[in-house]
């Protein structure tokens, strides 16, 4: 049976799922729904939030935008806890309007990767071959 194309259900490439950013001090917390986006390289969130966490600004990076255009944005460290693995990754400083960003970056990092037909965020092996 054909189905017109809008009614194929087939993998997303992105989604929302929760991520937890800590200050590396411990002291304070950030609990964000973030977009997952396997086409984005790093994890970003508001500048505004990652300033309140205690992110200190360690490096400028240009950066591709989704729309082609280039941009320089400041990036430091932070604890990033996702289906409850934790580790150190770079975070960007967003525009304070964007919405939090799960990049590539730090899903490998965690050794998580994305199920894109259930719409998950889930564990991978490491590969040593």
């Amino acid at each position: 049976m054909w189905l017109p194309f809008k009614d194929w259900e087939g993998p997303v490439g992105t989604f929302d799922w929760p991520i937890r950013l800590d200050s590396m001090d411990g002291e304070r917390s950030l609990h964000l729904d973030a977009l997952v986006d396997t086409g984005s390289s790093c994890t970003s969130a508001p500048a505004g939030l990652l300033h309140e966490l205690g992110v200190v600004p360690k490096v400028k990076v240009r950066m591709e935008l989704a729309d082609g255009r280039t941009a320089i944005y400041d990036m430091g460290e932070a604890r990033a806890t996702v289906s409850g693995r934790s580790a150190i990754t770079w975070v960007t400083f967003g525009d304070d309007d964007a919405r939090p960003l799960l990049g590539a970056h730090t899903l490998q990092g965690l050794l998580l990767t994305v199920d894109p037909w259930k719409h998950e965020v889930v564990p991978t092996p490491y590969l040593l071959r």
